[in-house]
């Protein structure tokens, strides 16, 4: 189960998500996100409520990332230490810009 909160200023847009970021609910976040990127200069996800994410998850974040490094930025933020650790372990934390 994910929800997922989009908040939009401008240019700016932010994911609120809350539950598990897995391989049944990555296309969900997907669609959002493909749907409400054009145009954007940055993108920003609230992982605070976020309790798990798996590799289907981690693909539609370097998918935004790449989108993202050619039209303004990316940022993850607010990670549990798990989340941190999936990162860390998968080499994304390398990869992303994670406050």
């Amino acid at each position: 189960m994910l929800n997922i909160e989009k908040k939009s200023e401008g240019k700016n847009l932010e994911f609120v998500l809350t539950g598990r970021l897995d391989t049944t609910t990555a296309p969900e976040l997907e669609t959002e996100v493909k749907s409400s990127i054009e145009g954007i200069e940055s993108v920003v996800f609230d992982f605070t409520d976020l309790e798990y994410i798996s590799s289907a998850g981690l693909r539609v974040l370097l998918t935004t990332q790449k989108t993202m490094n050619k039209q303004g930025t990316m940022v993850v933020k607010n990670c549990s230490s798990e989340i941190m650790e999936i990162f860390d372990v998968t080499g994304f934390s390398d990869i992303l810009t994670i406050e």
